[in-house]
């Protein structure tokens, strides 16, 4: 799980952007979509790697969730936790919500456990339609 005593302030310059990238996507984005963006280039920051390297340390510091179905990223807006999230992604529109799934996750691992099975890691990501898209879709 996330360092829950991460401070953002201490990020490196280049953790910073990739942040502020996510931020203000409103939509999960792949590693390359964040190489392309011009605030990203304009950092100075043109290789993959050093992209991948802020997304990991982000990551770990609980600032950034990766969708795994999408092999995107999503800022996170709740700031570091200790517990599962599962994800909302709206399939028409690329909206992702973050949910909190503390009682799922104890649910699951207990089950787990009473099979004899270590869980390292909780992922949930449900896809659909948000309520926006969902309202669109309902208007004939």
């Amino acid at each position: 799980m996330a360092d829950v005593d991460a401070d953002p302030k201490k990020l490196t310059r280049n953790q910073q952007a990739v942040l502020a990238a996510l931020k203000g996507a409103g939509r999960p984005l792949t590693a390359y979509d964040v190489l392309g963006l011009p605030a990203i280039r304009k950092a100075g920051m043109k290789a993959p790697l050093t992209i991948y390297r802020a997304l990991d340390k982000l990551i770990a510091l609980g600032l950034v969730h990766r969708i795994e179905s999408l092999n995107a990223f999503v800022h996170c807006g709740h700031g570091p936790h200790d517990h599962a999230a599962g994800f909302l992604i709206c399939t028409d529109c690329g909206r992702t919500l973050e949910v909190h799934l503390e009682s799922c996750e104890n649910h699951l691992a207990g089950r787990a456990r009473d099979q004899g099975f270590a869980v390292d890691d909780v992922r949930v990501e449900m896809t659909g339609r948000c309520p926006d898209c969902a309202g669109r879709a309902a208007v004939p």
